[in-house]
């Protein structure tokens, strides 16, 4: 992790996009997730992402990928080299390091926090909903009552 990192574990993720404060960075999870199980190339993890449900067979801009990959290295959570040994042009590996590993597990907790919030606004919404149309035919039957008398 960077120099500046507090050294309490759950401190140093709280200005990273894992404490859940803003989801529209889910591809750094995703990311991530793909690098947990090995390392790869770039143009590889967008074709990984690719595949996940969070982009839903879409391929993701790969300006996105190298940038989210390059904040990722400045704060720690992944290492780059360069992999010459293919032919043609060298590659630029990513590997998750244990600080990475570390923010992993604190975005599974936060989005599993947000599984269960989401699963309760669902259900909140769904009641309401259906208040609200047993409410409206109560009013429909209850006029055509007014009308035939």
């Amino acid at each position: 992790m960077n120099s500046n990192s507090s050294d309490n574990p759950v401190d140093a993720y709280d200005d990273c996009p894992c404490s859940g404060t803003n989801l529209s960075r889910l591809l750094q999870p995703a990311i991530m997730t793909i690098l947990a199980e090995k390392s790869l190339h770039g143009y590889a993890i967008v074709e990984r992402l690719a595949q996940t449900p969070l982009l839903g067979g879409d391929r993701p801009d790969p300006t996105g990928v190298y940038r989210a990959l390059s904040g990722m290295e400045e704060r720690g959570f992944v290492t780059a080299s360069w992999d010459t040994s293919e032919r043609g042009p060298a590659k630029k590996m990513y590997e998750l390091t244990p600080g990475g590993h570390g923010c992993l597990a604190r975005w599974t907790s936060s989005l599993a926090e947000y599984h269960r919030a989401i699963g309760a606004l669902i259900e909140k919404a769904r009641e309401a909903s259906a208040h609200f149309q047993r409410a409206q035919r109560s009013r429909r039957g209850s006029g055509d009552k007014r009308r035939e008398t």
